[in-house]
């Protein structure tokens, strides 16, 4: 009695499935994009094709196909097939499903390949739990995630597993499988006699943001709520389509991968003196709802790592755009935010206090804690049997206010940490050194 409810429950969830799982490919033929991966000849078609597959881990956004990779190796695989998804699933699961797999594998000589959806939702514990039973081969992992893998995939599973980035699916991608769906009677929308134009097509195609379920869904409210015309036809009209997709969400998870590709970009656009795309990537961050405390730290160690003594009012915008952001909040911090971000763009820029404190800190940890010229250490005190020290020269009172005399330690007397650029505000600092090292009196100790 079970088994006919089970097949009941079964046909009815088929029916009643969203869109998007009606139509997911059966057949690798069948997989619309990702051709970077999935393309013949490319390794992992000929895995999947050859069922010689190891595990592996699918990364990538949300309707790229992670799940349709799995479910299509389930249908063209000789192994078993175990499903869990980690949101969901606990300790209990992941035993049940190890036990399967030794049974099906001391048995009937038959793999086990696990399925594990979302599996960044597993802890570190959980991942581990996993490990030996990968290593000996017990099970095949299959993990997907939306997150980047190396944040959040346990390492020594990643050292075992291939890892494949599923890119979003191209707006001409989008098209083929709305098309697809608008003529399948069988899984899609075929039956509805719906008609898509041209016009929404390339709306819907363009605002899913590589996304095929969003596009997808988006197109079945559009059929099964727009009102048959006269001529028998449910007709899908782009502005059907933009009632559909009011908005697109970004896609953008401020604890993802994602985030951090954003706010690299941002950095990376103030650092190349774009700022243009860097108020674009400023947009993103708003409009996702970002911490404005973030954006601003960003852009401070942008200022001065970037900028630098090239603009030194650089650093004193940032912080000022971070204070009165602070204070005065959304929406109108978004205008001191821009200000700040276009300042730092078309800045004048040098790296060239960054470098010097990395080459110090190389050298410190090269060479040590070097003695302090005695002359420059506190006066004080004197050590045993020291009864007079070189004298520190007073820079104030030479010309200039500076005085030649040794600073570093003697092991790295000769070091030139800090090279001034040509850019901005250091080249005057560049001349104003050569000028005082010129002019200065020396003092020969």
């Amino acid at each position: 009695m079970s088994d006919i409810f089970s097949f009941m429950r079964e046909n009815t969830l088929k029916k009643e499935s969203p869109l998007a799982v009606r139509m997911r490919p059966k057949t690798l033929e069948d997989i619309v994009g990702q051709e970077h991966i999935l393309g013949k000849g490319k390794m992992l078609y000929r895995a999947i094709a050859a069922d010689q597959l190891h595990s592996l881990v699918l990364y990538g956004p949300p309707g790229t196909g992670k799940t349709t990779v799995a479910q299509v190796i389930a249908g063209t695989t000789s192994a078993a097939f175990v499903r869990l998804n980690a949101t969901t699933a606990g300790k209990k699961d992941m035993q049940e499903a190890v036990e399967t797999a030794q049974s099906n594998l001391g048995m009937y000589g038959k793999k086990t390949i696990l399925f594990i959806d979302e599996i960044h939702r597993f802890n570190k514990a959980q991942q581990d739990y996993l490990l030996p039973f990968v290593e000996d081969g017990t099970v095949i992992l299959i993990g997907a995630t939306t997150e980047n893998p190396y944040f959040e995939v346990n390492s020594a599973l990643l050292s075992r597993s291939m890892v494949f980035e599923l890119k979003p699916l191209s707006e001409e991608n989008i098209r083929t499988l709305l098309r697809r769906c608008i003529a399948d009677r069988e899984n899609g929308l075929g039956v509805y006699n719906a008609v898509l134009e041209e016009e929404a097509l390339a709306f819907l195609a363009a605002k899913a943001g590589g996304d095929a379920r969003s596009a997808l869904n988006a197109l079945e409210l559009g059929v099964l709520t727009t009102p048959v015309s006269d001529d028998g036809k449910i007709h899908i009209t782009l502005a059907v389509a933009e009632e559909c997709i009011q908005k697109r969400a970004l896609r953008y998870d401020k604890k993802g991968s994602n985030h951090y590709d954003v706010i690299s970009a941002f950095i990376k656009s103030m650092r190349g003196s774009d700022p243009d795309a860097a108020v674009y990537y400023l947009a993103r961050m708003i409009e996702a709802g970002e911490d404005p405390a973030f954006i601003a730290r960003r852009m401070m160690i942008c200022a001065s790592e970037d900028v630098g003594n090239a603009d030194p009012q650089a650093l004193c915008v940032a912080v000022s755009a971070a204070q009165a952001a602070e204070r005065v909040g959304w929406p109108e911090a978004r205008i001191i935010l821009a200000q700040a971000a276009v300042y730092i763009a078309t800045a004048p820029k040098s790296n060239a206090s960054y470098l010097a404190i990395a080459a110090a800190q190389a050298e410190v940890e090269k060479s040590g804690s070097l003695p302090v010229p005695v002359h420059l250490q506190n006066n004080h005190c004197f050590g045993e049997g020291e009864t007079e020290r070189p004298a520190y020269q007073y820079a104030h009172d030479f010309k200039n206010h500076y005085v030649k005399q040794q600073y570093l330690p003697d092991g790295v007397k000769d070091r030139q940490f800090y090279t001034p650029s040509e850019n901005g505000y250091e080249q005057r600092i560049s001349q104003w050194m050569q000028k005082i090292k010129q002019e200065a009196s020396t003092y020969d100790r």
